[in-house]
């Protein structure tokens, strides 16, 4: 979400929220404040039924729909070169102890074919019973190898903790949020055993910070899981993919395919309205005018700034 600026006349003073930002005007009869008002920004992916990406869509071939509410796009690129900011969240618990030092090496060459050095960032962030930033945001890819190398795995699972944190203290903070495409790359084997945030909080972490999350499990049984379920909700409600490998050694082509699917998204945003500052999860949803024959992957809503 991207501030833009409206102007408000009001009669007396008022407390603003963190989100809302006060700038002089001329003295008048009454105190004019401007205040920071909603961009919603929506990164989509489109394919067919058999997962190819469709590239040649315009912004007229898309429709908004907020709580029902049809809205006016009023930007939009296809497909999108905007900087990347890429948090890798790596379970380093014991529970993934014999598979760690092949999920090292797959991310670190995630991060190598992904990022470009000098518009993109990433940091990367380990998780086992506490949180840790094993880097910060940055280019440096040298750096990212010898930081993910020397991650040993510990104990316990604290998944939906580094969500948050990753969110939070990370990609939110780099700021301005709508000239750059903020993106969760999470390979867990989703079984989250000592977090203290729970699942929805983590996940309205993410939706206020306007990241995608995609997820690469760890997991190698062939069963759906509880902890797949999970990853699967992450990236279903942030408009991600979640990738299952079940063999250790397809691990590089599910991140294969994530790099491309990067490279193949859409980018739309529009002003909210009738605009609530409300505080509230508005829900959001995108169709292509005509198409019944397409898949779309976007962020199924946002919260507005409170009041």
């Amino acid at each position: 979400m991207r501030p833009m600026c409206a102007v408000v006349a009001l009669a007396g003073g008022l407390a603003l929220s963190p989100g809302f930002a006060a700038m002089p005007q001329e003295p008048a009869e009454k105190t004019r404040i401007a205040l920071d008002v909603v961009r919603v920004d929506i990164l989509v992916t489109v394919t067919d039924k058999r997962g190819r990406f469709i590239t040649n869509l315009t912004r007229d071939d898309f429709e908004v729909m907020e709580d029902a509410r049809p809205q006016r796009i009023l930007g939009f690129a296809a497909p999108t070169d905007l900087p990347l900011r890429i948090a890798v969240l790596l379970d380093a618990s014991s529970s993934i102890r014999d598979r760690f030092r092949f999920i090292q090496e797959a991310a670190i060459e995630f991060i190598t074919t992904v990022v470009r050095p000098g518009l993109d960032k990433v940091m990367v962030v380990s998780f086992d019973s506490s949180v840790e930033r094993v880097s910060a945001l940055d280019d440096d890819l040298g750096r990212f190898a010898n930081a993910i190398r020397g991650l040993h795995p510990g104990r316990g699972t604290s998944l939906y903790d580094a969500i948050r944190f990753a969110c939070r203290d990370g990609l939110e903070a780099d700021k301005p949020r709508h000239e750059m495409r903020r993106v969760l790359v999470v390979l867990s084997d989703g079984e989250d055993t000592q977090s203290r945030a729970t699942r929805d909080q983590a996940l309205e972490a993410a939706q206020k910070a306007s990241v995608v999350i995609h997820a690469v499990s760890t997991n190698t049984a062939r069963i759906d899981t509880p902890g797949d379920k999970v990853l699967k909700y992450f990236a279903q409600e942030t408009g991600g993919v979640a990738f299952f490998p079940f063999r250790i050694e397809d691990l590089a082509k599910s991140f294969e395919t994530l790099a491309t699917e990067m490279r193949r998204q859409y980018s739309i945003y529009y002003r909210p309205e009738p605009l609530l500052a409300d505080g509230q999860y508005h829900a959001i949803k995108l169709r292509v005018k005509g198409r019944k024959d397409v898949v779309i992957r976007a962020r199924k809503g946002y919260y507005a700034p409170k009041p």
